[in-house]
């Protein structure tokens, strides 16, 4: 007898084949038989009528940060409502494991910093109480909803061999020798690959770099030579250009870190801006100094626009402005205070204007802000109205207006910037990225920054958009870019598809809603702190 029989249904199997209505049985967790419909006439415990739905493989989000949240939230919600059956974390250099006892608070701190963790959950979902990679992966196995897989972190394995060293230091010789030690260790426990950061934007709860970015590149190339002894591995990695354009030894690097592995790297996230045409060739243009090396380089990039919270009290976007920190990293009193100077809101315009602010320069076009949540009297009525409005009305400029808005709610205002990238050339741009060999879609952040952003529904707001929307490409490429294609990249053998012996990870969808609605925030993780589920319109299972 099978285990699920689902009948009926528009079969989309994630090669790029035309879809086809068929039948799907499933057996001991893997897919036994794709036969037209009405063929199989084997009993099943559990049938699904699927028709009039699309029947597709589970979709594979390659950069996650569900490290933490698995522990209280097995299922990786939102994501898993959105048709996503596999995740991928451990990304950015940050992992929880491997760790010393003593590293377990500074660890907590850095997450809550660097990835918008809220520190009261992880404090109280997470025990805490494993110390290598294979003890981490031994928690989490066998009580997880989802497919889930992690890089070994870069952060965490210098502060595992280094210390508080591992903050301001260069590693000896030793050091980077054990280092590579535990990562084979931490690989051959089940780690995916090697992750690390050397952006900027990261640092840790006491405010200095993180760990990874003290790293030599010596360390580095020691570390990804280490995983080419592993088969089925691949890299992650963060620069600077990353969020702009690649520097010519940021592209050096990457290279050489692909080169050095024999294996794939991938890095987050290539935004699409047809005001800035020369941005993506030259991002992908990393890709084909890596095949000249014998290397793989692939840029990640989100098929939709993420809704973005922005607020003035807590850590956002507007926090990585040149300069901004200095005013932003205040005490509460001090930070109104300041805001309040106009000499103080000129320097911070100027400060954000300069080549230096690089991409988020366009955060300070505070005029084509929206305004959300307000919590004070004063801003009675002001939600859905956009800023430039509101100060034309006062005769105010733009970011005076907003000041004396925020003020008001004691800095708890949230703001919607609206995406400057929405025009048709934009998307036109996108298409293209999309069918390029050297990017793949992805770059959700599922599981971080979860009081600023909702990036999980990626996957059925893109195919809602491809289905009833702009139609830029056809549903079964749709399909297979978000199922095949990061199997394929990862290695993940026998998932990805709908075919005879494959995984049974399946998502049954309907075509005339499949999508998601806005994010709403609510408090329902541990200590009450914040996450933004979307609505899901799509089932899903893994078996």
């Amino acid at each position: 007898m099978l285990d699920h029989l689902i009948i009926g249904g528009t079969v989309v199997d994630g090669t790029g084949s035309a879809p086809r209505r068929a039948d799907v049985a499933i057996g001991d967790g893997r897919i036994v038989a794709v036969a037209d419909a009405g063929t199989i006439d084997e009993p099943a415990t559990e049938t699904l009528d699927a028709t009039g739905r699309l029947v597709t493989p589970g979709f594979i989000d390659p950069h996650t940060h569900y490290d933490a949240q698995l522990f209280w939230d097995p299922r990786a919600t939102p994501s898993n409502v959105h048709g996503v059956t596999t995740v991928v974390g451990g990304n950015c250099g940050f992992t929880l494991a491997p760790l010393r006892p003593e590293d377990a608070d500074y660890t907590r701190r850095m997450m809550a910093k660097v990835e918008g963790m809220p520190l009261a959950a992880l404090e109280g979902g997470v025990d805490w109480g494993w110390r290598t990679f294979d003890d981490y992966l031994g928690r989490l196995d066998g009580r997880l909803g989802v497919n889930a897989g992690f890089l070994v972190g870069h952060c965490a394995l210098r502060r595992y061999v280094m210390g508080a060293d591992a903050v301001g230091a260069e590693a000896s010789p030793d050091q980077v020798a054990e280092m590579v030690r535990v990562l084979e260790e931490s690989l051959a426990a089940g780690g995916l690959g090697f992750s690390t950061t050397l952006s900027r934007t990261h640092s840790d709860g006491d405010g200095r770099p993180v760990a990874s970015r003290w790293a030599t590149r010596e360390e580095l190339l020691a570390l990804c030579e280490a995983v080419g002894r592993h088969d089925g591995t691949t890299l992650e990695g963060i620069v600077d250009g990353c969020l702009d354009r690649f520097a010519d030894d940021e592209i050096d690097l990457l290279v050489a870190m692909s080169a050095a592995a024999r294996r794939p790297i991938n890095w987050n996230v290539l935004t699409v801006d047809s005001r800035e045409p020369d941005r993506v060739p030259r991002q992908l243009s990393a890709g084909d100094r890596a095949a000249e090396a014998g290397g793989r380089i692939v840029a990640l990039t989100m098929p939709v626009q993420v809704p973005m919270n922005m607020s003035f009290l807590t850590h956002c976007g507007l926090f990585l402005i040149p300069g901004w920190d200095a005013v932003l990293g205040l005490p509460v009193p001090e930070r109104t205070a300041a805001l309040q100077d106009p000499a103080i809101q000129q320097r911070m315009l100027t400060q954000a204007a300069s080549p230096e602010a690089g991409v988020f320069k366009r955060l300070a076009d505070f005029a084509n802000y929206v305004i959300g949540d307000t919590f004070s009297p004063a801003n009675e009525g002001l939600k859905g109205r956009v800023v430039g409005d509101v100060a034309r009305e006062r005769g105010q400029e733009p970011f005076a207006a907003l000041v004396d808005i925020v003020v008001a709610d004691e800095l708890r205002t949230v703001l919607w910037p609206i995406p400057p990238d929405g025009d048709d050339a934009s998307w036109a741009l996108r298409r293209e990225v999309w069918e390029d060999p050297r990017a793949m879609l992805g770059g959700s952040d599922a599981g971080a920054h979860l009081d600023r952003m909702c990036g999980a529904p990626y996957t059925t707001r893109f195919l809602g958009d491809m289905i009833r929307g702009r139609r830029l490409v056809p549903l079964e490429r749709a399909v297979q870019m978000l199922t095949d294609e990061p199997a394929r990249l990862f290695g993940l053998r026998g998932r990805g598809r709908i075919a005879e012996g494959f995984a049974a990870d399946v998502a049954v969808l309907d075509p005339d809603t499949v999508g998601a609605e806005h994010a709403t925030l609510v408090h329902d993780l541990p200590g009450g702190t914040l996450a933004s589920p979307p609505t899901p319109t799509a089932w899903c299972g893994s078996t």
